[in-house]
């Protein structure tokens, strides 16, 4: 919570001006779709929850774990994602695509098994 703390500020501070700067009519946009779409607040405060609750989780689980592990599992989410996005859409893969995909798994594995032998 503390990471969040200080961090938030800072990206503020560091993104707005940006946004400003690159999208200078931005405001109006956001005014003009807050009067066209009455949700509009509501979603965009889910949306902040939302990845407020996801940075939180982030630091939740390296904190239990480790920063490798939670590399770790980046990697599984990633190789689960495109698992899904073949049986789902029918993506093309190539055979490097599958080799690669498929040592992500097995480092993943190789890690769990590591992680318990080592305790």
């Amino acid at each position: 919570m503390n990471l969040l703390l200080y961090m938030s500020p800072i990206a503020v501070l560091v993104l707005v001006p940006a946004v400003l700067i690159m999208e200078p009519n931005v405001l109006e946009v956001i005014l003009s779709l807050g009067k066209q779409h009455r949700y509009m607040w509501v979603l965009l405060f889910i949306n902040s929850t939302m990845a407020y609750s996801a940075n939180l989780s982030n630091f939740l689980v390296t904190k239990h774990t480790s920063a490798l592990t939670l590399q770790v599992l980046g990697n599984a989410k990633g190789a689960v994602a495109v698992v899904i996005s073949i049986l789902l859409f029918r993506n093309p893969v190539t055979v490097v695509g599958i080799g690669g995909y498929t040592m992500t798994v097995l480092g993943v594995v190789a890690y769990g098994q590591a992680k318990r032998r080592f305790r």
